[in-house]
C-alpha cells in the first residue's frame, strides 16, 4: 500500500469499469483521463486497467497473429498500455516481443518507454538453482525482446516444497543485477507471503481473484499486504463480464 490507501490496491477500490472490446477502442477519440494512471512503483506508471493476454494461452481457438498486435497497437493508442502475460499463455510473450517490434516501426523507439509489460514464471516444483532460474529469465526476455523485466510474478504449485523460496532469493539475485525491475508473486497465500517477508525476500504485489462476489483476499491478506507494503492487483474484477451489464436481462449461461 501506499500513503493513505489503505486494504485493497486502487486497482480494486475503484468502481468497477467494463474493458473495452477491440471496436469500442478503435472508436474511442478521447484519451483516458489521468486517473487512469498510477505510480506502481517508482520508475513504474501503469494503467489501472490491465490487458490480459490468457486468452493467446490456446484455448480459445486459433490466434491470428497479425491481427493481435494491430489490436495491441490500437489498445496501446487507447491509452492501455498495460500487458498481464504469462510464459505459459502460449504465445504472450512473443506477441510482445513482436508488437514492440511493430511499435518502432510505426511510433518510433521512444514509444518504448510507454509499454509495460507483466509477465509470469510458473516453474513445475523441482530443483531451483541460480541457473535454472536464469535460464528460464532469459527465455522470457528474449521472447519479449527486453533486457529487463518490468515486472516478474512468480507462481509455484505445491507449498509443502519449500524450494519456492531458493527461487525467490535466485529471482531476487536477478532483479538486484538488473535483469528484472521488480518482483512480484501470483496466487500466493497469506501464509505464503508471511514467510517470504519473514525470509527478507522483497516482493511488490500480489495477483490474486477479487471481487464483489469473492472478497477472500479481504478475510487476512489485504492486511498482511498492508503491513508488507505490497500491492494486490486482482483479477476476475468483473467475473469474466458477470458483474457488467452485458448480461442485464440475458438468459442465464449454461
Amino acid at each position: 500500500m501506499r500513503g493513505n490507501e489503505r486494504g485493497i490496491a486502487l486497482f480494486a477500490r475503484q468502481r468497477a469499469i467494463s474493458i473495452p472490446n477491440l471496436d469500442t477502442i478503435l472508436r474511442m477519440t478521447m484519451p483516458l483521463p489521468t486517473e487512469a494512471r498510477l505510480r506502481f512503483v517508482e520508475n513504474l506508471p501503469i494503467c489501472r486497467i490491465l490487458n490480459g493476454m490468457w486468452q493467446v494461452s490456446g484455448a480459445h481457438g486459433r490466434i491470428d497473429s497479425n491481427a493481435a498486435v494491430d489490436a495491441m497497437l490500437a489498445y496501446q493508442d487507447a491509452g492501455f498500455t498495460t500487458w498481464d502475460l504469462a510464459d505459459h499463455y502460449g504465445p504472450a510473450e512473443d506477441f510482445i516481443g513482436v508488437f514492440r517490434r511493430r511499435l518502432t516501426d510505426v511510433r518510433g523507439a521512444d514509444a518504448l518507454s510507454e509499454i509495460q509489460a507483466f509477465t509470469k514464471w510458473v516453474p513445475q516444483p523441482g530443483p531451483m538453482t541460480r541457473q535454472i532460474v536464469e535460464n528460464n529469465v532469459d527465455i522470457s526476455l528474449r521472447r519479449m525482446g527486453v533486457d529487463c523485466l518490468d515486472l516478474l510474478q512468480f507462481h509455484w504449485w505445491d507449498y509443502q516444497d519449500l524450494r519456492y523460496l531458493n527461487a525467490l532469493e535466485q529471482l531476487a539475485d536477478l532483479r538486484d543485477e538488473g535483469k528484472i525491475h521488480r518482483l512480484a508473486l501470483t496466487n500466493f497465500d497469506t501464509q505464503r507471503l508471511r514467510d517470504i517477508a519473514d525470509h527478507g525476500i522483497r516482493v511488490v504485489s500480489n495477483q490474486v481473484q477479487y471481487s464483489l462476489i469473492d472478497r477472500r483476499p479481504q478475510a487476512q491478506m489485504t492486511q498482511v499486504c498492508e503491513e508488507q507494503r505490497v500491492w494486490l492487483l486482482p483479477y476476475g474484477v468483473l467475473c469474466g463480464g458477470l458483474l457488467s451489464d452485458r448480461y442485464l436481462g440475458q438468459p442465464e449461461p449454461d
